[in-house]
């Protein structure tokens, strides 16, 4: 194996391992066994179990979150959202799995305290993104952190139903949902938006 390959490989397995048994339920020795490699092989690439992990949250996850929102190109702000949640449908089984290894960790289920405070700066600086994304698109302005508040509550609830418990959920089913907060709210003509749920 070449060491790209033997690299990916291992956090591959690393990333199988740790959605199923936990980061303190996976040891280093499994991932070598199921990688095929040897413990130095892995401690050539890394430090320890810790430097793992982080670097599949704070790469692999944020690099995910960030493809996914780039890749929507919706014109107004309701098909921006609903094509946001709807794509996560699409995503590969690796993709979802380090998608909710991300999640337990936001929802302080997994990792340790230096990246649930990570994940707790990431989660002030996203609600001022969404603040940022929906603003220019409500008709009163008035109670925007209020509907921003709801919208982020809706998302991760859609978002934990398709990377989480692993179901679909269909464009339409997704839009009525994200209706029921933002129509009435938003102007819906099409126009520019920002991207970066």
């Amino acid at each position: 194996m070449e060491s790209v390959d033997s690299k990916t490989r291992i956090k591959e397995i690393a990333v199988r391992h740790f959605d199923r048994d936990g980061y303190y339920g996976t040891t280093i020795r499994q991932i070598a066994g199921d990688a095929g490699c040897s413990l130095p092989m892995i401690y050539y690439y890394y430090k320890n179990k810790k430097e793992l992990f982080h670097e599949i949250i704070e790469h692999d996850y944020f690099d995910l979150l960030t493809r996914q929102a780039e890749q929507v190109t919706a014109g107004n702000i309701l098909d921006f959202y609903t094509e946001f949640v709807y794509e996560l449908n699409h995503l590969t089984g690796y993709e979802k799995a380090v998608y909710r290894l991300g999640v337990k960790v936001y929802l302080g289920f997994d990792g340790d305290d230096e990246l649930m405070e990570m994940m707790d700066q990431w989660e002030k600086r996203i609600a001022a993104r969404h603040l940022q994304i929906v603003l220019p698109h409500l008709k009163d302005k008035n109670g925007a952190d209020v509907i921003v508040r709801t919208l982020i509550h809706l998302l991760e609830n859609l978002i934990e139903s398709i990377v989480v418990k692993n179901r679909r959920i269909a464009k339409e089913e997704i839009y009525e949902e994200l209706s029921a907060i933002l129509a009435g709210k938003v102007r819906m003509n099409k126009g520019e938006h920002n991207n970066g749920t």
